[in-house]
Parts: C-alpha cells; sequence; structure tokens
C-alpha cells in the first residue's frame, strides 16, 4: 500500500489538463450492458474506478480493451446477469447495471453497493423506480434479486430526503429506454453527469426529453445500438485544481475544463476574492494576496456540490476569519475534519455544520484518508502546510484523481509516493 508524501510551501504555477469526469464515465460503462453491439468511449479517465467497472462489465460477459484513454466494450458471450459483491462492494455506481440488466435481461442479481464512508447512502430510490416500471426485486442474503416479464412506462417521483439522487435517475432513466411506453421522472437529477449519460443513450437511439431539468421524459424503444462517445471533463478535479492554485497563492492555467459546469463553484470562490480568468473550455486561477472567508451550503446541482466540500474546507482553515459550511447532502460526510484539526486547522462540527475558525498556517502531520474526496482536502492542505505531511491509504484518492501526484509536481508541487 503506498502513502503520498508532500513538501509544503511552494507555490503551484503552470498548466494543468483536466481528465473525463469519473462520474460520468461509470453510468455510461453501465450502460452498455443494454445493447449488443460494439460501444467506443474516448476520454476515459485511468482510476481504480474504472478498472472496477471493466472487471464488472467483463464478469458480464463483456470484452473490454482500454489503451490510452479509450475503452471499447464488445459482447463475447452469454450474459450471467450476476455482479457480485466483491466488486460492487467496492464502488457504488457499479449498482448501475441493475437497470440495464433488467431491461436488456429481464433478471438480475446485483450486490448492495459500497463506496466511500460519508454516511448513509439508501439504494431505495432506485429500487423505487424500479418497481415502478414493473421490476420484482427482493433482498436476499445482501443481493438485489430482480426480475420481470416487461418493464412498462410509469410516471415516477425519484425525490428523496436530501434532494435528488444521481445515481437513481441514471439507473432508472437506463432501464426506462426499453420499457414498454413513456416515463417521466420528476425530481430528477440535473447534475451535467445525468446529461451526458443521457446524450449517449440518445446516440443509441433512446427517446429521451429534458435531461437537465427535473423532469425526464423517456420513450421506450425496443432495442439499442452501439455508440461512440466523449466524456465531459471532471468539474470536481477541475474544482480542486482550482482551489490548489488559491491555497498555494499559485497561479494555474486549468485546460480542457467545462466552467459552465462549475458556476456555483466559480462564484463562491470570486466572493471570497478569488482571480478567475474564464475561457470557453479553460480556467486561469490566481491568488489573491487576501482570501476572503465564505460560507458554504452543499445542494445538488447547480448548487454548490457536496464533492467539493472538503477542498472549500482546506482552503478556508488557512483563510483568516470564521467560515461556516453546511452540509445538505450527506449530513455525515465531515471525516476529513478531525486530520484538518491534526495539522493545526481549528474546525469544530455542530450536527450538518462545520464551524472553520482559520489559522495562519497549518503543521505538516500523517494523516489517513477516509473518502475520496477528504483524500483531496488532506493533500492540499499538505500543500501550504509547514513541513512534511504524509497521506496514508491513498487508495481513496486513486478511485477520482487520475494521476494526481504527476500533474501537481508539474506544477511545482514538492510531493512524491512511497511504501507504507
Amino acid at each position: 500500500m503506498d502513502k503520498l508524501v508532500i513538501e509544503g510551501g511552494y507555490k503551484l504555477k503552470g498548466e494543468v489538463t483536466i481528465s473525463g469526469a469519473k462520474n460520468a464515465l461509470l453510468p455510461i460503462l453501465a450502460a452498455t450492458v443494454l445493447t449488443d453491439e460494439p460501444c467506443i468511449i474516448r476520454h476515459c479517465p485511468v482510476l481504480r474506478d474504472t478498472n472496477t467497472m471493466i472487471k464488472l462489465l467483463r464478469s458480464l460477459g463483456k470484452a473490454v480493451e482500454f489503451n490510452q484513454g479509450v475503452i471499447k466494450v464488445t459482447s463475447q458471450s452469454d450474459c450471467n446477469c450476476f455482479a457480485d459483491y466483491k466488486l460492487v462492494s467496492t464502488m457504488r455506481a457499479s449498482f448501475c447495471v441493475l437497470g440495464p440488466l433488467i431491461a436488456k435481461y429481464k433478471k438480475a442479481r446485483v450486490s448492495l453497493p459500497g463506496g466511500c464512508v460519508i454516511g448513509v447512502r439508501p439504494v431505495d430510490l432506485h429500487l423505487k423506480g424500479l418497481r415502478a416500471l414493473g421490476a420484482d426485486i427482493e433482498i436476499e442474503e445482501g443481493y438485489c434479486v430482480a426480475k420481470t416479464k416487461n418493464l412498462k412506462g410509469a410516471h415516477i417521483y425519484l425525490g428523496g430526503e436530501y434532494g435528488s439522487s444521481v445515481l437513481a435517475t441514471d439507473n432508472v432513466m437506463m432501464a426506462a429506454c426499453l420499457a414498454k411506453g413513456t416515463t417521466i421522472i420528476e425530481a430528477a437529477a440535473c447534475e451535467p453527469e445525468v446529461v451526458d449519460l443521457a446524450e449517449c443513450l440518445i446516440k443509441m437511439g433512446a427517446r429521451i426529453r429534458g435531461h437537465g431539468t427535473p423532469i425526464i421524459e423517456i420513450e421506450g424503444v425496443k432495442r439499442l445500438k452501439g455508440f461512440e462517445h466523449t466524456i465531459i471533463p471532471d468539474r470536481i478535479e477541475a474544482g480542486t485544481f482550482t482551489i490548489a492554485a488559491l491555497i498555494t497563492k499559485g497561479d494555474i492555467l486549468i485546460k480542457n475544463a467545462n466552467p459552465r459546469h462549475m458556476m456555483s463553484v466559480l462564484d463562491k470562490l470570486k466572493e471570497s476574492g478569488a482571480k478567475i480568468q474564464v475561457g470557453s473550455q479553460s480556467l486561469r486561477v490566481k491568488a489573491n494576496s487576501h482570501i476572503r472567508p465564505i460560507n458554504v451550503t452543499t445542494l445538488p446541482y447547480p448548487g454548490f456540490p457536496t464533492d467539493m466540500q472538503a477542498q472549500i474546507m482546506a482552503l478556508m482553515a488557512v483563510t483568516s476569519g470564521i467560515s461556516v459550511i453546511t452540509e445538505k447532502i450527506y449530513p455525515d460526510r465531515f471525516m476529513h475534519v478531525a486530520e484538518l484539526n491534526r495539522m493545526g486547522a481549528h474546525i469544530q462540527r455542530e450536527g450538518p455544520h462545520a464551524i472553520v475558525e482559520g489559522v495562519k498556517q497549518l503543521s505538516g502531520a500523517p494523516v489517513m484518508a477516509s473518502d475520496l474526496r477528504a483524500s483531496a482536502a488532506l493533500v492540499l492542505a499538505g500543500l501550504v502546510a509547514k513541513g512534511r505531511t504524509t497521506v496514508s491509504r491513498i487508495y481513496h484518492l486513486e478511485r477520482g484523481y487520475e494521476n494526481m501526484e504527476d500533474k501537481l509536481s508539474g506544477l511545482g508541487a514538492k510531493i512524491w509516493r512511497e511504501k507504507e
């Protein structure tokens, strides 16, 4: 097992290119189950989660090739419709094969999912939507066992306690593409990754309207064909490097980013005093001499993303004044607070709120990553901390950031990998 070692105190300068969006790629890989024809996906990041989904597709009977950012998926045998616990338990997005399996093969046995430990994330909305389409689903020994004679379109409300669900919207939308009749999903997730999946499904022959809004309408078709598709840029990676520039008081040109997908993040950072020049597919981020404290509340898209909460907290930890960060998507997503405090931050949690009192200097320390975005926050803190920081359990980081240490090194960071 590897760890990252960071010598803090270096301003980041230069250019960095953003990879394809993990959260767009994984459901699109699941969508290949809906067709027997070849599928080609471009701009794919090399990540642990990518490899996990490839292993899952192979276990279902698909042949998968992955070379230089391009994934080609073809059918080589009959699908066994079984998604094993060993794969699904490591990554929540694996559960997105349930909808396609039911729609295409009328049966499925899929393990309940796992992933980062950031609080309870039930699959009730997935099951509610698929049952509304006509799937008979039972939970047996940790597996969702599903069958149907035929899926039929339905009017489905997918809102949950904390708003819309991206993966539930993905799962139900994919299943509805092969259901008989028309499906309307209300309280659908509006994230760019959902839109990217819908655009891919349309290339396959699906009839979808309203994606990107809270009401999606799907008219079922008899079959779907193969496709070629290019994954959108990762808005969370772009946001993370934006904060890397600010926290180190650096100057970074972020290439292959889509600013339209990042408006809530950019708005908050500009409120803090950041200098950000927005291009059509790029961002130039230059730290102001004085970043101001801000209050942030995470909300479903187009609100401030929960996946940027830990990173903004790292920035506020070294910003003079008091900031309040409120988590309304996953109220328990504060595993990084204790580790940031180990580095000298002054952060106090009160229910779904974190009160951050900025300090002049963090100190390098050995810290442990608890989840994907917490890992990024600890790396950001290490970049500005005095002395040496070691981040353990970086397999979390590898789930969602492609070659992060190499990209940071290219910007002037002193960061390297060592064995635990």
